[in-house]
C-alpha cells in the first residue's frame, strides 16, 4: 500500500471513530451504563477494530426500530400516538408498542429519551407512568421548561412523529408486601414513578401494603392526575394528601380536598406528623427536585427514619 492509500485509509478509521458525548448528552441521573459509559465502550471497540483493521468488528447502527425489546444502551424508536396536554406547562404523552406487547419496565423504573435541538442532542430521563403491565402503550409525563432544550423539542410532538428512548433504569424493585407501608413524597412531575408503583400495590388483591401518598404542588389547579388520584384514594388501603405552597385559603377548594391539604411546604413538622400517623412501619419514597429530595431527605431522618428505610428517585 502506497504512501497515498495509507492516508486514505487512516482518514476512514478516523470518520469512524466515535465520537465523545457533549455534557448536554448526560441525563445526570446516574444510569448505568451512561452515555459517557457507551462512548468508552465504543472507543474501546474502534482502537481494537482499527488495531486488527478489521471493520466486522464495529458495533452497529446506533438505533433500532420499535419492534426491537428496549435495550439500555440502544436507542428505539416509538411512535407517538397521542399527546394531552395536562396543565400549561405539563403535557401526557402516549406512544405505541406494537401489537399487544408490553414495555418491559418495573414499577418506577425510567428511561432516557434523546431530543435534537438546533444541531446539538440532548438527553433526559422519564418514568412511564402507565401500568407495568399496559398492553400496546406507556404514557409519559413531561413537564417543560420555558427555557429547556428538551421542552423545545417535546412541545413540537405532535401524534405520528417518533421519539428515541433506552432503558430502562433505576434501583428501586417493589415487591408485593415487602414493606408494611409506603408513605410516597413527591413534588411536582415527581410524582410519576409513585404512580405505577401505587397501581401496582392497588391492581393485586394479596398485596395488603398500606400507602400514604404525598402530592406537594403549587397550586390546586396544577395536581396531575386528580381522577386517577381520587380513584384510588377509594382502595382500604390508600391515603392522599396534598400540599399547596401558593393557597391559602380552604374555601376555594372541594369538599373533598380540604381535610387532606396542607399549605406552604412540605417541612420537619408535616413530615413528623405523616410518619407518626402511618398505620405501620413506613418505608419512603422520594422523588421531585434535587432541593426536595436533599431537603425531605433530612427531615426523614430527623423524625426518626434510618437511612435504609427511605429510597431516594
Amino acid at each position: 500500500m502506497d504512501k497515498g492509500e495509507e492516508d486514505d485509509e487512516e482518514e476512514a478509521w478516523l470518520q469512524l471513530r466515535p465520537v465523545e458525548p457533549l455534557p448536554s448528552q448526560c441525563c445526570g441521573s446516574g444510569c448505568s451504563p451512561c452515555v459517557f459509559d457507551l462512548y468508552q465502550r465504543d472507543l474501546a471497540s474502534w482502537e481494537a477494530a482499527r488495531a486488527s483493521k478489521d471493520r466486522s468488528l464495529l458495533s452497529g447502527e446506533e438505533t433500532q426500530s420499535c419492534p426491537s425489546k428496549l435495550s439500555p444502551e440502544t436507542f428505539l424508536a416509538f411512535l407517538i400516538s397521542a399527546t394531552d396536554r395536562l396543565t400549561k406547562d405539563t403535557y401526557l404523552v402516549r406512544f405505541a408498542l406494537p401489537g399487544n406487547s408490553q414495555l418491559g419496565l418495573r414499577p418506577g423504573q425510567h428511561l432516557i429519551l434523546r431530543g435534537i435541538v438546533d444541531g446539538l442532542e440532548i438527553q433526559r430521563a422519564y418514568t412511564p407512568i402507565s401500568p407495568a403491565n399496559a398492553k400496546g402503550y406507556f404514557e409519559v409525563l413531561i413537564k417543560c421548561y420555558q427555557t429547556g432544550l428538551m421542552s423545545q423539542y417535546v412541545e413540537s410532538w405532535k401524534a405520528g412523529d417518533t421519539a428515541f428512548w433506552r432503558g430502562p433504569f433505576g434501583g428501586f424493585f417493589y415487591k408485593p408486601n415487602q414493606y408494611g407501608e409506603l408513605l410516597m413524597l413527591a413534588a411536582g412531575t415527581g410524582l410519576a414513578p409513585m404512580v405505577p408503583i401505587l397501581q401496582s400495590i392497588t391492581d393485586n388483591a394479596e398485596d395488603e401494603t398500606f400507602i400514604t401518598l404525598v402530592g406537594c404542588f403549587k397550586t390546586f389547579e396544577g395536581i396531575y392526575l386528580k381522577t386517577f388520584l381520587g380513584e384510588q384514594a377509594r382502595f382500604w388501603n390508600v391515603r392522599t394528601f396534598f400540599v399547596l405552597s401558593q393557597e391559602n385559603s380552604l374555601e376555594q377548594l372541594p369538599w373533598s380536598y380540604r381535610d387532606k391539604t396542607h399549605f406552604g411546604r412540605l417541612g420537619q413538622d408535616l413530615i413528623e406528623e405523616l410518619v407518626g400517623s402511618c398505620r405501620r412501619k413506613p418505608f419512603a419514597l422520594v422523588c421531585g427536585s434535587a432541593e426536595f429530595t436533599k431537603d425531605v431527605a433530612g427531615y426523614l431522618l430527623s423524625a426518626g427514619l434510618a437511612e435504609d428505610s427511605y429510597f431516594l428517585f
